[in-house]
């Protein structure tokens, strides 16, 4: 009986010593199809935007990129009757205006001129208003006499098209 026992504990404790084999748990692959529905909005780097204008036979063309309201890029004024200039602008964006600094070249020699556009959707419209030279800068001789209404309009334009132009 002993023996009975005896074998009776061994078979119990080898019984509960047996390890469970575990189910593997099933490794979840990321659905496809939902990842290429999220798309990533970058909210902090700069912004590229295009525009031309066309006015008879003349042509300006810009590129502007707006980092958190800085500007910075080019614009190309390719008259047909007149002298052209071609340049660099910087400023910031003020509300609906972006206030620039247009600094080109033109008939052989370098200036820097104020120059405002009012941005309404798709359109840039140059302010127009009178001039004085400050330090060799033109600059608007009133901020609040500057006039949008009759001002070059420019129309939201392909990059490559406006790149191509500024070259």
């Amino acid at each position: 009986m002993r023996t009975l026992v005896l074998m009776g504990a061994i078979a119990v404790v080898a019984f509960s010593c047996s390890k469970k084999a575990e189910a593997p748990v099933p490794e979840e692959k990321p659905d496809s199809a939902a990842m290429a529905k999220e798309t990533v909005v970058d909210t902090l780097g700069p912004k590229t935007f295009c525009y031309m204008g066309v006015t008879g036979k003349d042509t300006v063309f810009a590129s502007i990129d707006d980092n958190l309201g800085t500007i910075i890029g080019k614009l190309r004024y390719k008259n047909a009757e007149k002298d052209s200039s071609k340049g660099d602008i910087t400023g910031f964006k003020s509300g609906d205006t972006l206030k620039l600094t247009y600094e080109f070249a033109a008939e052989g020699t370098k200036s820097k001129s104020d120059i405002y556009f009012l941005q309404k959707g798709n359109t840039l419209t140059e302010g127009i208003g009178e001039h004085k030279t400050e330090n060799g800068q033109m600059k608007y001789a009133s901020d609040k006499k500057i006039s949008y209404k009759d001002g070059q309009k420019l129309q939201a334009a392909d990059c490559a098209l406006v790149a191509k132009a500024l070259k």
